[in-house]
C-alpha cells in the first residue's frame, strides 16, 4: 500500500482542516491558543501544544464520557463548570471520530440559520 494511501491517527493539522470545513467557521488566537469560532462563537480549541481539543458537550454527556474513556476524554479544572470537554487527539478512533466530536460541538454554537442551511449538518433525528 502506498504510504500516501495510509492515515494515521488524527493530529492538529486534521483538526485545524475539518474545523474550517464547516460552515462560517473561522480560527482565531486567543489564549494564546488556535481557537475556532461558527459565526464568532467558540466551538472548538487546541490547548496543550495541540495535542488535545477542548470541544462543547453539555454536562450529563460529558461526564459519561469520562467515566467510559478516561484515556481520551477529561475534564479541565478550570472548564468543570461550563458544557466543555477536552479529547486527547491521538487517542481518537480516527480521522472519523474527530470529525463526528468537531461536527457535535459545531451544532451546539451554531446559530439556527445555519442547522437550517446545512441540514447534513444538523441535530441527529430522534428514531
Amino acid at each position: 500500500m502506498a504510504a500516501a494511501t495510509v492515515r494515521g491517527m488524527p493530529d492538529a493539522e486534521d483538526v485545524r482542516r475539518i474545523a474550517l470545513s464547516l460552515p462560517d467557521t473561522t480560527e482565531k488566537i486567543a489564549w494564546s491558543m488556535p481557537t475556532f469560532r461558527v459565526a464568532g462563537k467558540m466551538f472548538v480549541t487546541l490547548p496543550e501544544e495541540e495535542t488535545s481539543i477542548a470541544v462543547r458537550c453539555p454536562k450529563e454527556e460529558r461526564d459519561e464520557l469520562v467515566l467510559a474513556e478516561p484515556g481520551k476524554f477529561w475534564i479541565a479544572d478550570h472548564e468543570a463548570q461550563f458544557a466543555w470537554v477536552r479529547a486527547r487527539i491521538a487517542a481518537l478512533d480516527g480521522e472519523d471520530e474527530l470529525r463526528d466530536i468537531l461536527a457535535d460541538s459545531w451544532r451546539q454554537a451554531a446559530p439556527q440559520r445555519l442547522l437550517d442551511s446545512y441540514p447534513e449538518l444538523g441535530l441527529p433525528v430522534a428514531e
